[in-house]
């Protein structure tokens, strides 16, 4: 699994997670970049402190 920038999931994505701040429709989102670079200083300040990280996935469809 890798994790990266993608505002457009359906079009560039096949199976990767990219965080977004605002989801803006269904396989979409907007300032992915910036999200991504604020999850790997939190998930990289985590491993420095010897912290485990977790990634909880969850469904907003209900």
């Amino acid at each position: 699994m890798l994790i990266h920038p993608a505002n457009y999931a359906i079009e560039e994505l096949r199976g990767c997670i990219a965080p977004v701040t605002t989801l803006t429709g269904p396989g979409r989102g907007i300032h992915s970049r910036s999200a991504t670079e604020r999850l790997q200083a939190t998930v990289l300040a985590a491993f420095e402190r010897k912290e485990e990280v977790y990634l909880t996935i969850r469904s907003s469809k209900k």
